[in-house]
């Protein structure tokens, strides 16, 4: 799976913010032409965003943009916009239903075959963030082989419910869960609401750790301070790192004397376990390679 512990949003309509966020520690920059950005600012941040993508990646991290609901009749033109082989992938709002994937899917498509990409190379992030789109998540996980992560969207989610957001989350306790659930059986990642209260780093920490226990594997991020958090949240522990490559030590000198499960500590070591272990090595190995290019 990718590294997509942290993702910055960024205005799509703010060239200050979009030429600063190059030095953001973030694994995924998303450039914003949705929530962020005013109606009548939407075409001028489009052009923005075309002309400053290619360059934000200053410490290698991915490069995805936040394109506005094909019920906006937006999405095409911002496609062909932003499209091209700088481009990681798009977030995609307000998916209520697999069509909204497949249409987006169909736009990618033509985009590189214009530009002569490789077909499927730009990935696809939808948003779930409503009650159609909560009962629907499995199909829309699959929809495409684009598909890289699904987000939970808990501000819209609470909206089309029509009820109070809090700050002790008991409303969307349910949605919450179920979206790692999805994501984890069409194995892709779970990416969590971002916590808009930027200021308060002890309930962005809880918000982030509560979201591990559920299975999301990264956050949104709406400003740069909440980014170490998150990184940290989200990456693996030293004593789980150590233990990992135990287990895998171990594993693998009980493989070579043909032995299905072993102990270790006074614990059974047997298959989960070894995924598990192998799973946190190839992430810490990944956030290496990202380090090292900084």
């Amino acid at each position: 799976m990718e590294l997509l512990r942290s993702l910055q949003f960024v205005p799509g309509n703010r060239r200050d913010m979009l030429e600063k966020s190059r030095t953001f520690d973030a694994d995924v920059l998303v450039a914003d032409l949705e929530d962020s950005v005013p109606p009548a600012e939407k075409a001028a941040a489009r052009e923005l965003v075309r002309e400053l993508a290619p360059s934000l990646s200053g410490r290698d991290q991915k490069v995805v943009v936040r394109v506005n609901s094909l019920d906006t009749g937006l999405t095409a033109d911002e496609l062909e916009a932003i499209a091209g082989p700088h481009l990681y992938g798009v977030s995609l709002g307000k998916v209520d239903s697999p069509w909204h994937i497949q249409e987006c899917h169909r736009l990618l498509a033509t985009q590189e075959s214009r530009l002569g990409m490789e077909s499927g190379v730009i990935k696809i992030i939808p948003w779930i963030e409503s009650a159609a789109g909560i009962l629907r998540a499995a199909d829309i996980a699959r929809a495409s082989p684009r598909v890289v992560a699904l987000a939970f969207g808990a501000e819209d989610y609470t909206n089309d419910m029509g009820i109070q957001r809090t700050d002790e989350g008991e409303e969307v306790r349910l949605p919450r869960s179920m979206v790692p659930i999805v994501a984890q059986a069409a194995g892709i990642v779970a990416l969590d609401t971002p916590y808009v209260k930027f200021r308060d780093p002890e309930g962005l920490q809880r918000e982030a750790e509560a979201a591990r226990r559920l299975g999301y594997k990264g956050k949104f991020a709406i400003h740069p301070v909440q980014l170490e958090i998150i990184n940290t949240v989200f990456s693996p522990r030293e004593e789980d790192l150590e233990y990992a490559r135990r287990v895998v030590e171990a594993w693998e000198q009980a493989e070579a004397q043909g032995r299905g499960a072993l102990a270790l500590d006074g614990n059974m070591v047997d298959v989960p376990v070894v995924k598990r272990a192998y799973n946190i090595l190839k992430l810490a190995k990944q956030m290496a390679k990202r380090g090292r290019s900084e």
